[in-house]
């Protein structure tokens, strides 16, 4: 059986380093390294969205969530849901602004401080958000081979073969790898979903080895909790940066509002059987290795309750969906450093040979970055969090005011990202040192155990509206660019 998965492996290893490989050799300028050329059709978009947005996140933090709060964990791919119906209506207008990066939208509708601290916003929360991505992965590894590899040898596997894959062609690599990873894993999640649920007794079955909870809409969640998960998993939905550079690389705007079409459904289907997987896995390991790191239920299951060729694919998808979610959230910022800074203000003439050189060596520096955070994270699902709030308060409400307010303005923009990131990295100080409580000690109980999410919105929106109030309105030119 060992053998199987190996050979699986090797397969899927050696299919996204062709890829990765083919595409290097069509990367000449900078467009093509951060925006693919502006090529991408639709079909293409969709799958790399779709493989982009679902990753350890899901994988291991709402499987996690699943093992211990059952179909409640929907509460959390629900944010992604709402927010897709919204992205509808901002794709084309993304792809119609169609610049490199985040930050270029902010300096265009605020200002160039707005740029700078929008930067800092997301080197925190995607390098955060690739940390986990490496940290799973190298769960998924010693799953595998538990005698040859362990988790921390498996991260930094992991975390080599991401960072040389990304570094080589950018955007282009990191979009044609997904059309082989989405394809690969909505095929086998489809497939293994109605065998592992046969094999755990139906529906009865399930009943009978889980609480009555794990049915219930909010399980063992109070309202309030359950809003935790969905608030940052929306408002990350609709501000990603990864979301908006995959527009600006669409072949056209149509391309762009298309491709939303087929995300939305992509993503219904594929995070409603990833959490299914996992409550059936529930039902079917109680005990062992999964009682103490619930967040390994999807690739247990994988290894121990499916034929071996079914195992090994499904294993091969978790193991390829990390790499690919890995490889967007660290091309992102790396494309942030590139863009927003080295050309912004050290090297504005900068030749075509020269971004790439220096583009690659981002990718190389961040990527270390999160390997160091992935070797000390404490928690998956916690980590997603941090990096999802970071992101929601900071960053969203600036976007969508961007596209859909005249009235908010560059200074407000920059309170409302500062007071968002601020609150974010102040509310729990653990993370800095296990004897600091940070900005919630100075709340009383009831909102100093909450998440930041609320807290760290709440300053975010309160600084934007009043920051605008009371200082002039854009000008007409900085709103042009963003009207329907």
């Amino acid at each position: 059986m060992s053998q199987l998965y190996v050979v699986v492996l090797a397969i899927i290893v050696a299919v996204l380093l062709g890829v990765a490989l083919y595409r290097t050799t069509t990367v000449k300028t900078k467009a093509d390294y951060l925006v693919a050329g502006r090529s991408l059709p639709a079909l293409v978009l969709v799958l790399t969205l779709l493989t982009s947005w679902i990753g350890a996140g899901s994988l291991f933090a709402g499987a996690e969530n699943a093992y211990k709060n059952g179909f409640a964990a929907l509460w959390q791919p629900a944010g992604g849901w709402i927010g897709l119906l919204l992205i509808y209506f901002i794709a084309p207008r993304a792809r119609k602004f169609a610049q490199f990066t985040l930050p270029d939208l902010l300096e265009a509708r605020y200002n160039q401080a707005a740029r700078v601290l929008g930067t800092f916003a997301i080197l925190f929360a995607y390098v955060g958000i690739t940390s986990y991505q490496f940290k799973g992965g190298g769960n998924v590894l010693h799953l595998i081979f538990p005698d040859q590899v362990t988790p921390e040898l498996g991260t930094f596997i992991i975390a080599a073969f991401v960072i040389f894959t990304t570094a080589l062609a950018g955007m282009s690599s990191v979009a044609y790898m997904d059309v082989a990873i989405g394809s690969l894993v909505t095929v086998i999640c489809i497939i293994a979903t109605p065998w592992l649920l046969h094999e755990a007794g139906g529906w009865a079955g399930l009943h009978a080895a889980l609480p009555e909870t794990h049915f219930q809409v909010l399980g063992n969640l109070s309202l309030v909790r359950a809003l935790e998960f969905l608030v940052p998993t929306l408002l990350l939905m609709l501000g990603n940066q990864v979301m908006y550079q995959k527009f600006f690389s669409a072949r056209s705007e149509r391309d762009a509002r298309i491709s939303v079409i087929g995300w939305i459904l992509g993503t219904l289907l594929l995070e409603t059987l990833i959490v299914a997987i996992a409550v059936i896995g529930s039902a079917m390991y109680r005990t062992g290795e999964v009682l103490k790191q619930p967040y390994e239920i999807i690739p247990y299951t994988a290894r121990h309750g499916l034929p071996a060729l079914m195992g090994a694919l499904l294993l091969g998808a978790v193991f390829a969906k990390v790499i690919s979610t890995a490889s967007n959230y660290l091309f992102s910022p790396a494309s942030n450093l590139i863009e927003d800074v080295f050309v912004r203000y050290i090297a504005p003439n900068a030749s075509n040979k020269r971004v790439l050189i220096i583009s690659r060596l981002a990718v190389v520096l961040l990527g270390c970055w999160a390997l160091y955070q992935a070797i000390y994270a404490p928690s998956i699902l916690a980590k997603m969090l941090w990096a999802y709030t970071i992101y929601s308060a900071a960053l969203t409400p600036v976007v969508l005011a961007a596209f859909y307010s005249k009235r908010v303005t560059a200074w407000g923009a920059v309170a409302a990202i500062a007071g968002g990131t601020v609150v974010t990295l102040t509310w729990d100080l653990t993370w800095v040192n296990p004897t600091l409580a940070g900005l919630r000690g100075l709340f009383p109980p009831i909102i100093a155990e909450r998440d930041a999410i609320f807290p760290a919105l709440a300053v975010a929106l309160a600084a934007m509206v009043v920051v605008s109030a009371v200082t002039p309105r854009p000008a007409p030119e900085q709103l042009a660019r963003f009207a329907a």
